[in-house]
């Protein structure tokens, strides 16, 4: 159909990004598929045509790499694709004592959590702007409402996204775009193998499964909701540390992260 809309959605091969895919190929988008492995975008496109009608412009590249945010709007342009929907889902967490962390890991972490999202977005954006259409969903984590001992740098990228998406949500007030940040708690998604968080006390007040914060998601997105944090549970974690003394806040955020 000539007149449905795309999402650009990165991250797309597992997880939320997966389940945000399934999600608006339901509702009728076409989308542009980023992540790094070929053969999962491929077998997902497929899924989706099958299921919903939908074409899929398939991206394989490593979000990581400096020169990536480039690469997506120059393969978007030669498509002639209008994006209309961005969801910067993409992102990975790492375990341990910041100190004793390897260092490169910690470096593709802040540059694929932080650096990309700012630099797609801002690629994205002004056309949105000058269309006076257009939404971007940033996914954060309820990890961004207090420092995070034994994930400080994945704690406080996703700081970095939440008050980055509430400000330019502000700046955006009546031009037609709208930016939402979802904030989902433990999911069960291969997020915790990469991050070797698989056996620590967090998990074990249960997990939300992906398809469930991608259904919250989008219906935030769709609404123009600033901030949501998907899960009742999660949001009234999210909100006590607002009162809670901040030393206290981190020692529990510690004992939470610890091995069981």
């Amino acid at each position: 159909m000539a007149d449905r809309k795309t999402a650009l959605i990165t991250g797309a091969s597992f997880g939320i990004g997966l389940e945000l895919a399934r999600v608006f190929a339901r509702e009728g988008h076409d989308l542009v598929l980023v992540a790094r492995s070929a053969d999962k975008l491929r077998q997902l496109a497929s899924e989706l045509e099958k299921a919903h009608g939908v074409r899929s412009l398939i991206l394989a590249v490593d979000l990581s790499n400096p020169g990536a945010a480039a690469y997506v709007l120059d393969q978007t342009t030669r498509a002639d694709i209008d994006v209309e929907i961005l969801v910067n889902n993409a992102g990975f967490g790492q375990y341990g004592r910041f100190a004793e962390n390897d260092l490169e890991e910690c470096l593709r972490q802040i540059q694929l959590n932080v650096t990309t999202l700012t630099h797609i977005t801002r690629l994205y954006l002004p056309e949105m702007i000058e269309r006076k259409s257009g939404r971007i969903l940033n996914v954060a984590s309820t990890a961004a409402f207090q420092a995070g001992p034994l994930m400080a740098v994945y704690y406080a990228t996703k700081a970095y996204v939440l008050h980055f998406s509430e400000a330019i949500a502000n700046e955006l007030q009546g031009s037609g775009v709208t930016v939402t940040c979802l904030c989902p708690g433990p999911t069960a998604t291969e997020f915790q193998e990469r991050a070797k968080i698989t056996g620590i006390r967090l998990t074990e007040y249960g997990t939300m499964d992906a398809r469930t914060v991608a259904e919250d998601g989008y219906r935030a997105l769709m609404a123009g909701k600033t901030v949501e944090i998907s899960g009742f549970k999660n949001w009234m974690v999210a909100q006590s540390v607002r009162f809670a003394p901040r030393r206290m806040v981190t020692a529990i955020a510690r004992r939470l992260q610890e091995a069981k």
